[in-house]
């Protein structure tokens, strides 16, 4: 079977290179009969995508494997070859086979697993950590003074589909936050963990953001961030407040951007704040005019998904009401 799986290796290996030599000579012909340099360029484009397939194929032929003793599945009927947790690159058989392999797999382990960061940090999000609205389905303004509805029933309870009316007192709007917290939902914790900041209560206000953040939360784990960077409730960490920033940034949470690809990719979502540093750092020749115009129109685009004729009567409706307040 070993022999059945080195053939294969080497057919595939053989492939590849004979279709990588096909599409070489292919340009060369392109280019002397038509001189074209757009010829030139697909033809760039066909040896980069050959390259890939190449790769992809040789990845796949590698896990089918023991990365550490070359057992197959199909060698052993009682054996499940598992995936590196940390890296998508190699399986194995066994604990025993990963930690005799790891002083060959750590450098690209480390290497992959940094990729794979990358690539949930910088990933353009559809929408905030927000979300859309359940009743219009357009996005949800990141201004929460554009908004008054709150997940954790505060303002508006949507149980089973159907509206129910908004409380009448704060301490009904509490009890409802309450009961939302002994079920572990996530925002009504998080909410919470502000509340007990605003009173002082540092200590307890990490223990709320720490139970929202491990139920996936991105405001909690951003509320986390600060905790270690300030020092309260905890000590000063740079390092886990870089982790929850990060965490907080895969979850589409626009202030947890700390890079310029971070805060063009916050603009794109409407955050005005991400616009500044952009314009900021403008000054200082970091970003290119085009990329700034592209990021400007991005932001303006997003901000306009979020309008509505409902919602601009309800501002509307705001305004008058805190004029008459003023009067």
């Amino acid at each position: 079977m070993g022999a059945d799986n080195t053939e294969a290796d080497d057919t595939m290996w053989c492939l590849a290179l004979v279709s990588s030599i096909a599409v070489f000579f292919l340009s060369l012909v392109l280019q002397r009969r038509f001189a074209l340099p757009a010829a030139s360029s697909a033809i760039s484009l066909f040896l980069q995508t050959a390259d890939l397939l190449r790769k992809s194929t040789t990845k796949k032929v590698t896990s089918s494997c023991c990365a550490a003793c070359g057992i197959t599945e199909v060698e052993a009927d009682d054996i499940t070859l598992k995936e590196c947790a940390t890296c998508d690159l190699v399986r194995y058989c066994s604990d025993a086979c990963q930690k005799n392999h790891w002083p060959q797999h750590e450098k690209a382990c480390k290497k992959r697993s940094t990729e794979l960061r990358d690539e949930l940090l910088f990933k353009q999000p559809e929408s905030t950590h927000i979300g859309d609205c359940p009743i219009c389905c357009l996005h949800m303004p990141l201004d929460v003074d554009k908004s008054t509805m709150m997940t954790c029933c505060c303002k508006c309870k949507v149980i089973a589909a159907k509206l129910e009316p908004a409380s009448d007192t704060n301490e009904q709007c509490e009890t409802h936050m309450m009961k939302r917290v002994e079920a572990n939902d996530p925002v009504a914790l998080c909410q919470e963990g502000l509340n007990q900041y605003n009173e002082g209560d540092y200590l307890s206000a990490f223990e709320y953001y720490t139970t929202a953040a491990e139920l996936g939360d991105a405001e909690a784990h951003y509320q986390l961030s600060t905790l270690y960077s300030l020092g309260h409730g905890v000590e000063k960490n740079e390092e886990n407040e870089m982790h929850h920033l990060e965490e907080a940034a895969i979850g589409f949470h626009p202030s947890a951007r700390f890079a310029v690809k971070h805060w063009i990719i916050a603009a794109t979502q409407g955050d005005d704040d991400s616009i500044e540093m952009l314009l900021e750092i403008f000054q200082s020749g970091v970003i290119s005019k085009d990329d700034l115009a592209a990021a400007l129109r991005a932001h303006q685009a997003a901000v306009d998904a979020t309008k509505s004729p409902q919602r601009e009567a309800a501002e509307e409706y705001r305004r008058s009401l805190a004029s008459v307040e003023c009067t």
